[in-house]
């Protein structure tokens, strides 16, 4: 699978020749043919959302993409791959229908449940051999429950706890999943201030 998100430039979907050795690099959708290809963060790319679309509406619906070499010659190959369009942004801003309808399986990830969430946490903290104490898992639900959109997310889990390993190794100090080290992982999350975000979860 091929994985790409923010620095998508225009020109990583086409040939490009190294001048020394005259060889060609292949393109980012011809390195993910029979595989996966996924556009993450779809819409904030360096390269526009529309010259994306225009450039792989025929591609899409035909399963077909046409390369230019140097001199002017094109050729055909396929285009045999899923590609993944992963995004929080309203789809209906980035794309018009004709688009849309060659995307023709959309998957909306939603918010997960208090019992899902605190299993991820436990997975999460199993999985990296980090010790949790009692409790921790309905704490950091009120820290996200208080930050700005009050939602649950499965990707909250893993991040935070990234945070509180990253500080224990910048620090030398111990990695634990606890009260202190939640709220000081959330309030870097959230990008809010330690005293509000620690308020507004005491008043859950």
């Amino acid at each position: 699978s091929i994985v790409v998100g923010g620095e998508l430039e225009q020109k990583m979907l086409d040939l490009q020749m190294e001048e020394v050795s005259k060889i060609y690099a292949a393109p980012l959708q011809m390195k993910a043919n029979n595989g996966v290809l996924v556009i993450d963060d779809f819409g904030r790319q360096i390269v526009s959302t529309h010259y994306l679309l225009n450039r792989w509406i025929v591609p899409l619906d035909r399963r077909i993409d046409y390369l230019t070499l140097r001199y002017g010659m094109k050729f055909s190959l396929p285009f045999e791959m899923v590609v993944v369009f992963s995004t929080n942004i309203d789809p209906n801003e980035l794309a018009d229908e004709a688009f849309l309808r060659r995307i023709q399986n959309k998957i909306y990830v939603e918010s997960v449940s208090a019992e899902v969430f605190d299993q991820i946490l436990q997975n999460v903290a199993g999985e990296s051999q980090i010790p949790i104490e009692p409790g921790s898992a309905g704490i950091l639900r009120e820290l996200c429950l208080a930050s700005a959109d009050g939602e649950l997310r499965a990707c909250y889990p893993a991040d935070i706890v990234d945070i509180i390993r990253a500080i224990s190794v910048y620090e030398g100090s111990s990695l634990s999943v606890n009260r202190e080290n939640l709220q000081r992982a959330a309030n870097q999350y959230f990008t809010r201030s330690e005293t509000r975000l620690t308020d507004r979860s005491a008043t859950k």
